[in-house]
């Protein structure tokens, strides 16, 4: 993989468009996590010292039909960026066919992209409109990686220059190093609540992990091979798959015991029980205690570790011991640790275990597509730009 990374170009006097993963949680006009903000922050501010005119942009949730709507503007991240970013000019602009001119070293942050008609659909036309506000374009929104939409693929077919952002780098070198020749025993802890959308990655990790924890939804579907296990989430359209899975690997840990409850709530009390006697009215929401402990003793050995996803119920206070306790435990070794997914950074948010994990990724979809060995679209036009 070759690919341009933003210091091998010359920078200086350039309008650069970056395209940032901004995507964070905001509740009635206020940022509850700003640590995708944070990890966009080196690529930025280094185009700003460079003297650089600097745009950026992103998208924000999910906003139907390519509409405004409120609760997705991007206007509390440039209130945000104008406190942080306090030693220069910062703009906003609602249209971005129709953008004021930045001198050098000013910054200018664009509404939401998925406004944009065109955007989600990887239009031509769109894409070379973006290529039009530029002289390079930086892409550093690894967690879109995998998309195939105009501000983060399409726009790469009309630029003159396009190259990786600090961000995106760290992304990809860090995921290298846990996957190439990772130093062992190598553990993988998978949580959530599909096998479906994670079998092919399962199946990966399988293949070059020692061992492969499983929790969740994902556990259950594996607990039902064998077990009636109620009315706990699970997919009984893939428990033929977990079989094959659990039938070519023997290095999958699966819970021995579970933490029930007979309704999905904040209050629910909470139970431990072997799966054998789950009844018809109960739901699995956790690990129990003899699960916990064994997980617990396999990460503490582990020399390298891959953690993507929640054991349980985390949001539940009675449901949170295993997802707290197996979190503490990779904070707590020493060894490489590399952890990804919209929930387990909410999980490492909770319990405040930032610094004690060696690489927190910033991708869900682009992590685990990547892990799976997919070639994900924007490595593949950044590496058309680098053999231009």
């Amino acid at each position: 993989m070759k690919i341009k990374n933003v210091n091998e170009i010359d920078i200086t006097g350039k309008k650069v468009l970056i395209r940032c993963d901004l995507n964070v949680p905001i509740k009635n006009g206020i940022i509850q996590s700003d640590a995708r903000i944070l990890a966009s922050l080196p690529t930025i501010e280094l185009a700003l010292r460079k003297k650089a005119k600097v745009i950026i942009m992103s998208h924000l949730g999910r906003p139907k039909n390519e509409c405004y709507e409120k609760k997705y503007s991007l206007l509390p991240i440039f209130e945000y960026f104008k406190k942080k970013i306090n030693y220069t000019k910062v703009y906003f602009s609602n249209d971005f066919s129709n953008i004021l001119p930045i001198k050098t070293g000013e910054l200018l942050i664009l509404e939401n992209v998925r406004f944009n008609s065109g955007e989600l659909k990887n239009d031509e036309i769109l894409s070379k409109k973006y290529s039009n506000l530029c002289d390079i374009f930086i892409m550093d929104a690894f967690g879109s990686a995998h998309r195939k939409q105009a501000s983060t693929y399409g726009i790469g077919k009309f630029v003159n220059i396009a190259c990786a952002g600090l961000l995106f780098m760290s992304e990809i070198n860090n995921l290298k190093k846990a996957l190439k020749n990772p130093k062992r025993p190598m553990v993988s802890i998978v949580g959530g609540a599909k096998v479906s959308t994670k079998f092919n990655i399962l199946n990966k990790l399988c293949n070059i992990s020692d061992t492969v924890v499983v929790g969740g939804g994902i556990a259950n579907t594996f607990l039902a091979i064998n077990y009636n296990i109620g009315k706990s989430l699970h997919e009984p359209t893939f428990i033929s798959k977990a079989k094959t899975l659990i039938n070519k690997y023997n290095n999958i840990i699966i819970p021995i015991d579970s933490r029930i409850g007979k309704n999905f709530s904040q209050n629910e009390p909470s139970i431990i029980k072997l799966p054998s006697k789950i009844q018809k009215n109960e739901e699995i929401m956790d690990f129990g205690d003899e699960s916990i402990k064994k997980v617990v003793k396999i990460i503490e050995k582990a020399k390298t570790i891959i953690w993507n996803g929640p054991v349980g119920v985390f949001e539940f206070p009675n449901f949170r011991k295993g997802t707290e306790t197996i979190a503490k435990a990779i904070a707590n070794n020493t060894s490489f640790s590399i952890a990804g997914g919209g929930d387990t950074l909410s999980v490492i948010d909770m319990f405040s275990i930032k610094n004690k994990i060696s690489y927190i990724s910033t991708g869900g979809g682009a992590f685990l597509e990547f892990i799976e060995g997919k070639k994900l679209p924007a490595i593949h036009m950044l590496e058309k730009h680098f053999s231009h």
